[in-house]
């Protein structure tokens, strides 16, 4: 029984005396003094004679003497002295971007030398056809006129001398680019450049080599070697060369006589970069195409201007205009020829998909249409003829087709028949006698899709003809989503909240100010509220006797008192017809160019978070905001025998956005100011028009900005019979009919009363 127990534990029990007797036999032991008080570097334990060397002692080093072991690892107590400066490790520097900090460059910057007399006329040509395909483009000339082309970098040098304009844009690039792009591509201003080409040739190109590409000619004479690029065609120089060519810039400048610039930079390079013109490197051939005098662009045909990355010489800018229309459509068939390509590769490998050729949507390459997974997803088709829609943004059941949607049918109905001529040519040749039936509708995953029924008129080619009904189906696909930049705006700007304000409006001051003072007064809040008490002629008469506004004002005083920091401005104002346009010329005379207005409604529940969004979706100079807010239904109705609920949330049987108002607006003085001066000729044509436009449609009509206009959930507006002013423009009282009639309820909420009201009638 013994044996059984001590059998487990056996082999574990042997295996420690087996190590500890191993350790044992591995080491020598050494007697030392412990003593601890020992004092000097000599009184050291050394080993026993007879015996092997000790064991080393930790800390210690082998192959050296002990004492000096013992000596040189004896710790030292460095004093701490209070007035000793401590050293501090040195901040390192990091970039504000990671494109600085890695090195990483722009690719391609794009040089134009101009002249004081074809500034304004052969440079703005080249802007207008190159500037949109390219990053950085700046113009060099010696001299310029007082006004400068608008959107255009232009660089002044002070002198109309050639070389030394040259010397000085060499120089400037240098100074100011080197660092930010790996190419530069210098050309002159009666010069087309296919801006496109440019940028892929660059992008084939290594970086580190010393480049100078172009067309290459000989010099004047033939005396000297080597060959520069002429510089009617462009020429392309790598960084590496120009770095090469700065320590020696002046030397070109002093030692290199020339009547051209481009022979004067063609000799610096090759005199002190070593490096000739070529017109092919890596496989890659630079094309040019020289014009002609009397040459039509929309005529050339032939291969070398087919692919010619730039075109010389440029006559005037209708010339420039023709090449860049010309290589333009010459890149669309293109495109559209690829675009064919891959939907012949796409059918063709389709046809080996488990489903066949149905794995493929017509048409191929683009998404197909959308799923919908139940009846109210159901994407609805609009019916329409050549005149007439019979779907209407008002309701109605039908509506004359006018503006871009007519616009719209005729392109599609020319689309659908260009595309049957040239599949049946010239077997038959189809015209178009009449619409019989269209239908469209908007897909959001695809775009624009069609269905038309043409009642055609077929000829063949004996001339014998007859008309047929055909059915073709099209599609006007989304383009690419573009990411715009936008100006960086801050939330810490302070918003003037107007409040204009009737004397229908006085009941539901009391509520506002309560909302507003708890939301903005007590959290202090960077706003201004201002209100503008509107009268009538009869009201201002009597405002001195019986003013309609008294107890507004003596409610304002009171906050005024209540919060001390806090004042509220308001201004009186005598109009008949109380005019957007009217109301804010008085209030804009009174603020700075940079203060940022927002028109308000006294039913409008005004909170820090739309607020934030007012300033982030308002841009000086750039966009203006015209928020959509959502409105209450009339409680009579949306809770017709039901508890009213104490806050209404956002849903759709609570109030819908209404799309019919245009009151609450968020722009800058600035911008205001700059579309109303546009605005000032019309009006001394016509004062009527303060009163028939809004500022929505006065930004939309004389302002260049952006109007971004958007649902805002967060601007809540309850439930209120707007009064409806016939004085102002025929638009605005109907928009604003049409406002109270949609604010009464849904269409379940009006039928469900009227369904109420007929059984009540019944009984």
């Amino acid at each position: 029984m013994l044996i059984s127990l001590l059998r487990p534990i056996g082999p574990v029990v042997i295996g420690i005396s087996l190590g500890f007797t191993l350790s044992l036999l591995s080491v020598t032991w050494v007697e030392e003094s412990c003593d601890s008080d020992v004092k000097g570097g000599d009184e050291v334990a050394v080993p026993q004679e007879g015996k092997l060397n000790g064991a080393r002692k930790p800390n210690s080093l082998s192959g050296v003497d002990n004492g000096d072991a013992e000596e040189q690892f004896e710790p030292k107590i460095v004093p701490y002295k209070p007035g000793q400066k401590q050293t501090t490790a040195k901040k390192v520097f990091r970039a504000k971007y990671i494109s600085t900090e890695l090195g990483i460059r722009e690719r391609l910057f794009v040089g134009v030398l101009t002249s004081k007399n074809t500034l304004n006329t052969m440079a703005v040509a080249v802007n207008r056809t190159i500037s949109h395909h390219l990053e950085n483009v700046v113009y060099f000339t010696g001299m310029r006129n007082r006004k400068t082309p608008h959107g255009m970098f232009v660089v002044t040098h002070g002198d109309e001398r050639h070389i030394w304009n040259m010397f000085q844009t060499i120089k400037y690039v240098l100074e100011h680019y080197i660092n930010e792009y790996d190419w530069f591509y210098f050309l002159q201003d009666d010069t087309y450049v296919e801006a496109d080409r440019i940028k892929m040739l660059v992008g084939h190109l290594s970086i580190d080599v010393d480049l100078y590409m172009g067309k290459p000619e000989e010099f004047i004479g033939g005396e000297l070697e080597g060959r520069y690029c002429y510089g009617g065609f462009g020429y392309l120089l790598s960084r590496m060369l120009l770095l090469k060519l700065q320590p020696y810039l002046e030397n070109c400048r002093n030692d290199i006589v020339s009547a051209r610039p481009d022979e004067w930079l063609g000799r610096c390079i090759i005199d002190y970069g070593n490096t000739n013109c070529v017109n092919e490197h890596e496989g890659i051939l630079y094309n040019h195409f020289e014009m002609g005098k009397n040459s039509d662009p929309s005529k050339e045909d032939n291969l070398q201007f087919k692919n010619a990355f730039a075109v010389h010489p440029v006559l005037d800018p209708v010339q420039m205009y023709k090449l860049h229309k010309r290589f333009t459509e010459l890149e669309l068939q293109k495109t559209y020829n690829e675009i064919e390509k891959l939907q012949v590769e796409i059918k063709n490998i389709s046809e080996l998909a488990i489903d066949g050729n149905r794995s493929a949507h017509w048409p191929i390459g683009i998404n197909p249409p959308f799923q919908p997974k139940n009846r109210f997803e159901v994407l609805r088709w609009d019916y329409f003829t050549e005149d007439l829609v019979y779907t209407c943004t008002d309701g109605s059941p039908k509506c004359e087709l006018q503006g871009i949607d007519k616009a719209d049918v005729a392109d599609i109905i020319e689309t659908a028949m260009g595309e049957l001529n040239k599949k049946y040519k010239p077997v038959l040749h189809l015209k178009k006698q009449q619409l019989l039936n269209g239908y469209r509708r908007f897909d959001p995953t695809r775009g624009m899709e069609y269905t038309l029924d043409l009642l055609i008129e077929v000829v063949n080619q004996k001339g014998r003809s007859r008309s047929i009904t055909k059915r073709v189906h099209l599609i006007r696909p989304l383009s690419n989503v573009e990411i715009i930049p936008m100006p960086y705006v801050t939330e810490a700007t302070r918003v003037h909240i107007v409040l204009p304000m009737t004397v229908h409006d006085r009941d539901n001051v009391n509520q506002f100010l309560e909302i507003y003072a708890a939301n903005f007064f007590e959290t202090s809040e960077n706003a201004v509220l201002s209100f503008l008490f509107i009268y009538d002629s009869f009201e201002a008469q009597q405002v001195n006797q019986n003013d309609i506004f008294a107890n507004v004002k003596a409610k304002i005083t009171s906050y005024e008192h209540k919060y001390p920091a806090t004042k509220i401005p308001w201004i009186s104002v005598k109009t008949e017809a109380p005019s957007q346009i009217k109301i804010m010329d008085i209030i804009s005379k009174k603020h700075p160019v940079d203060t940022l207005f927002f028109t308000a409604n006294v039913n409008t529940n005004i909170n820090s978070e739309f607020l934030n969004r007012c300033r982030m979706n308002t841009i000086n100079n750039w966009q203006v905001f015209f928020p959509i807010h959502f409105q209450d239904y009339n409680p009579d109705i949306a809770y017709h025998n039901q508890q009213r609920p104490i806050t209404i949330d956002l849903v759709k049987d609570a109030g819908h956005f209404d799309r019919n108002v245009f009151d609450e607006a968020c722009f800058y003085n600035a911008d205001y100011m700059a579309a109303r001066t546009k605005m000032s000729s019309d009006v001394q044509e016509n004062e009527e028009i303060l009163e028939i436009l809004d500022i929505y449609e006065m930004f939309i009509k004389y302002a260049t900005l952006h109007v971004f206009r958007a649902v805002e959930p967060a601007l809540h507006l309850k439930y209120q019979q707007k009064v409806c002013n016939p004085r102002l423009s025929e638009d605005i009282y109907h928009r604003c009919v049409q406002s109270n009639l949609e604010s009464l309820g849904s269409r379940s909420h009006l039928a469900m009363l009227l369904f109420d009201q007929e059984q009540g009638n019944s009984t």
